[in-house]
C-alpha cells in the first residue's frame, strides 16, 4: 500500500462528476436546442478568429506624465528643447529625456489605434474597413448633417 495524497483523492473524486456530466451532455434534446447550441459554438468560434488591427499614430506617450512626443513638433517648442520638427522617436538620442519629467526614452510608449473587425476583411470594400470607430462615426454623422441641411436648403428655394 502507498499512500494517498490529496491530489489523487481529489482526481479519483472527480472522476465519477465527470462522467455524470458527459452522461447527461449525451440525453437526448429536442432539435431547436441542439440547432441554438450548433450556433452558439459557431458564434464562439468566430469570436475566437477575430483579429483587431492596430495602426500607429506615429506619437509616443510618456508613461509617467502622459505627454505625447510628435514627430512633426518636435520638443524645440519647448524652453531647452533641442529636437527639430521632423525627427522621428526612433532617430533620438538616447539620452534624450521627457521635457516635463525627465523620464528616459524608455518609458514612452507608442500610440496605436485599433481598427474593429477582421484583420483579412480590412482591404475590402471602399476603405472603409480600414476606418477606426471615430472616422466611421465622423462620416455618418456629417453625411446625416450634409442631407439634413439640402433637405431644409429646399424650403428655402420655395
Amino acid at each position: 500500500l502507498r499512500p494517498l495524497r490529496m491530489s489523487e483523492t481529489e482526481e479519483a473524486a472527480a472522476a465519477p462528476v465527470a462522467e455524470k456530466e458527459e452522461e447527461e451532455e449525451e440525453a437526448p434534446m429536442d432539435a431547436a436546442t441542439k440547432l441554438a447550441l450548433e450556433k452558439q459554438k459557431r458564434a464562439d468560434e468566430l469570436r475566437a478568429q477575430e483579429v483587431f488591427m492596430k495602426r500607429s499614430t506615429g506619437l509616443h506617450k510618456c508613461s509617467n506624465c502622459d505627454w505625447e512626443y510628435d514627430p512633426e513638433k518636435g520638443d524645440s517648442f519647448l524652453i531647452g528643447g533641442m529636437i527639430k520638427p521632423g525627427t522621428e522617436f526612433a532617430d533620438l538620442p538616447s539620452n534624450w529625456r521627457c521635457p516635463t519629467c525627465r523620464a528616459s526614452k524608455d518609458n514612452f510608449e507608442e500610440v496605436v489605434e485599433t481598427i474593429p473587425g477582421f484583420e483579412v476583411n480590412q482591404g475590402y470594400g471602399f476603405g472603409t474597413n480600414a476606418m477606426t470607430s471615430g472616422q466611421k462615426n465622423t462620416l455618418i454623422w456629417g453625411g446625416l448633417a450634409a442631407f439634413f441641411l439640402l433637405f431644409i436648403g429646399g424650403y428655402a428655394m420655395s
